[in-house]
């Protein structure tokens, strides 16, 4: 079974993949480039995602879409098992949102092109003003009401463990005074852990679950101590037992 999977990877789905990823990131900067981003910055993203979980043979499950509301801006903040987070929330989330990602992705062929025209926000941590810059971006999507989703590990395990949130997607939160959703990934890590990027897929399941939003009960410090812990515990205890518990990461 191993091989033939690794057999259909190799002939059938990269080439799809591959093409596919071309087309929607020329799809999404002409689309953006014309007008309406809202949609050719979120619809074309959803679909490359979508359609590459169906054609890797992956199954999905959602839970707790009925927990959020129509209309109403988030931040969605989830833990970071690997490369498969993107396709999970994109493709199956169903909330217009904007991506909070490291600057050096836009150094991705075609995908890093399509992520600048479409507005999405690279957190650039070298220097102060470039930082500042990445906020300024993220507060005037949250305020066009647009969700926002960041990884607030700001970086993949390497364990398939948790390790610490930083604080900005919550302070961020705090600001606008928006409720903060937890999500919980897991079998992300079980397809592609991060020590085999550009290795070999492993045909796993995978399943988003999409929390009780946390509201805002005031503002500042406390609020924000508040809502960071009140998440992770929650994304915490809904992992499988195997990465239940907090690993020290070293790039974080």
């Amino acid at each position: 079974m191993k091989i033939a999977y690794r057999l259909y990877q190799l002939f059938i789905a990269a080439p799809i993949i591959l093409v596919w990823t071309i087309f929607i990131s020329l799809t999404v900067a002409i689309g953006c480039t014309l007008g309406n981003g809202h949609f050719w910055g979120y619809y074309p993203g959803k679909w490359w995602a979508w359609l590459i979980l169906k054609v890797l043979l992956i199954p999905v499950k959602v839970e707790g879409r009925e927990n959020l509301q129509e209309g109403e801006s988030y931040v969605f903040v989830s833990n970071h098992q690997g490369a498969f987070d993107i396709f999970l929330i994109y493709g199956y989330l169903n909330r217009n949102f904007k991506w909070m990602m490291k600057w050096q992705l836009k150094k991705i062929p075609f995908v890093g092109y399509a992520c600048e025209k479409s507005h999405q926000i690279f957190v650039d941590k070298r220097g102060a003003s470039k930082i500042k810059k990445s906020y300024d971006e993220a507060r005037t999507i949250l305020r066009d009401g647009i969700s926002l989703t960041v990884f607030p590990e700001g970086a993949r395990t390497f364990t398939g463990h948790m390790g610490v949130f930083r604080r900005g997607a919550f302070m961020l939160a705090d600001e606008l005074h928006l409720p903060v959703v937890p999500l919980t990934i897991n079998g992300s890590f079980n397809i592609l852990p991060r020590m085999n990027d550009g290795k070999w897929l492993t045909w796993h399941p995978l399943k988003l679950t999409i929390h009780q939003p946390i509201r805002p009960e005031s503002q500042g410090p406390e609020n924000i101590k508040h809502t960071l812990e009140e998440s992770y515990q929650v994304i915490m205890a809904d992992l499988v037992p195997e990465y239940q518990g907090y690993v020290e990461n070293p790039d974080q």
